[in-house]
């Protein structure tokens, strides 16, 4: 599968209907962005069932704002809906493949009991 362009358009919807969603915050002028875009486009074919996206950082400077990205390539991992891995960097691949493989091994029951827990613990808002 290629990869999708995320923007704040259809955000919601790609996080909503896909379990397992990368992102990949980039610009044009950023030479290790354009370094790994061909390690990242080789690896959303050979994972079929995770959404592969791009969030150009200068188009879409709100959802970059939004997972506070300062520095790029910034790479993030989403499943079911929950944010679990972001790291700034070019990767290699086999750095991406062991990130992929990590992220698939998260339990997802015990990350929704730490974010309940967490959230339990947060003083109410006024």
């Amino acid at each position: 599968m290629s990869t999708v362009e995320l923007t704040a358009g259809n955000f919601d919807q790609t996080v909503t209907d896909n379990e397992f969603v990368l992102i990949d915050f980039w610009a044009s002028w950023c030479g290790p962005c354009r370094q790994f875009a061909p390690v990242y486009e080789e690896a959303s074919k050979q994972h079929e069932d995770i959404v592969f996206t791009k969030v150009d950082t200068e188009a879409q400077q709100q959802l970059a704002a939004a997972f506070d990205i300062r520095s790029i390539p910034t790479l993030a991992v989403i499943r079911d809906k929950t944010l679990i891995f972001s790291q700034p960097g070019a990767l290699p691949a086999a750095a991406l493949e062991d990130v992929i493989r990590q992220a698939r091994e998260v339990d997802m029951d015990e990350v929704r009991k730490a974010v309940a827990a967490e959230q339990a613990h947060q003083p109410a808002q006024d």
